[in-house]
């Protein structure tokens, strides 16, 4: 069997040769007999293509390198993933301000300086600020020298989160956008760079294309969010339905793309850290099945990933015909 056979069968309940085994790259230290160079320069750590449009890493990552990393993993009997980002858009009446508060300032942050990027859209201005602190470690991704509306780093760095008021949440349909023909085009030609390597090697791809709960997390943070649901419920639902319907038409996208064998829904701000299984049922459920559905109509598999809460949750993933869960981890639960 190829690689993408034997998950292919792991993930639908078929027989296999053997029993399937992937690794995660977010920072991996390369092996040293397994090392490469791209134009020059040595690759130190791995990392995979699903983290572009999300994190900004401490080396040049380029489609070449998932192309090595998985020929690497392959080459020790490891079965290998490639994975592609799917962009959205942006209202191109928007525009973007970016500034920086020194430590101290007014506004700011007593120790560190603080990122601001001010949105002015058709639905009103928004502003985000970040502290901007010290890198993590080697391998570790980095914080920008801007404000992202979507980065992990955000959360617990905020001064300002972009969303803070019911006002706010319909200028995130001009930040958070269906995909346009330029991501379309951009999409089109990444997957048939994809496919043909896949399709030499035997390599299962997968394309993750909703953020669902995660974004709703990024843009009120975590205490926000699950404020803003109790506080302001319809603002909170609005939010979400504009998010779902950009993840809809990305996943749209991805499903009907040759390629593609699976669909992936981020989902690590879902979990019950934050949210109640009622709260899960209200405002992710009815969202994540019809993201279900537009996978399975292409013929395409859904993973939604998912690292605690898995003994409550996981039933209701799987009657949202969720396939393939990722990333259960029994230490963080």
């Amino acid at each position: 069997m190829t690689s993408k056979q034997r998950i292919l069968a792991a993930c639908t309940g078929k027989p296999a040769d053997h029993t399937p085994m992937t690794a995660w790259c977010f920072g991996f230290p390369a092996p040293e007999h397994l090392k490469w160079e791209t134009n020059g320069r040595p690759v130190d750590y791995w990392y995979t293509k699903r983290l572009e449009h999300i994190h900004t890493l401490p080396q040049p990552w380029e489609l070449e390198d998932d192309f090595k990393r998985a020929e690497a993993w392959l080459l020790v009997g490891i079965d290998d993933l490639l994975e592609v980002s799917v962009p959205w858009s942006t209202d191109p009446e928007v525009s973007v301000a970016d500034s920086t508060l020194a430590p101290g300032a007014a506004g700011g942050d007593p120790n560190y300086p603080v990122l601001v990027r001010e949105y002015q859209t058709p639905s009103g201005p928004i502003r985000h600020a970040i502290k901007k602190t010290d890198p993590e470690g080697p391998g570790w991704p980095m914080q920008p020298d801007c404000a992202p509306l979507f980065e992990d780093y955000n959360i617990p760095r905020a001064v300002q989160h972009a969303v803070t008021e019911p006002r706010h949440v319909d200028a995130i349909a001009h930040l958070f956008a269906p995909p346009g023909e330029a991501e379309t085009q951009w999409f089109a030609e990444r997957m048939a760079a994809m496919k043909a390597f896949a399709d030499e090697k035997g390599v299962f791809t997968q394309a993750w294309s909703a953020f669902g709960m995660d974004a709703a997390v990024w843009l009120t943070g975590g205490e926000g969010a699950v404020m803003m649901s109790f506080e302001t419920p319809a603002a909170f639902g609005r939010l979400i339905e504009l998010i779902n319907d950009t993840d809809a038409a990305r996943t749209e996208l991805a499903a009907a793309t040759d390629g593609v064998d699976m669909v992936c829904q981020r989902g690590w701000y879902s979990s019950t850290d934050f949210w109640s299984p009622g709260l899960f049922d209200q405002y992710v459920f009815p969202h994540l099945e019809r993201l279900t559905e537009i996978a399975h109509r292409s013929g395409k598999l859904f993973a939604y990933a998912m690292t605690t809460g898995v003994e409550l949750l996981g039933p209701r993933l799987a009657d949202a015909g969720v396939d393939v869960l990722y990333f259960i981890d029994p230490v963080q639960d």
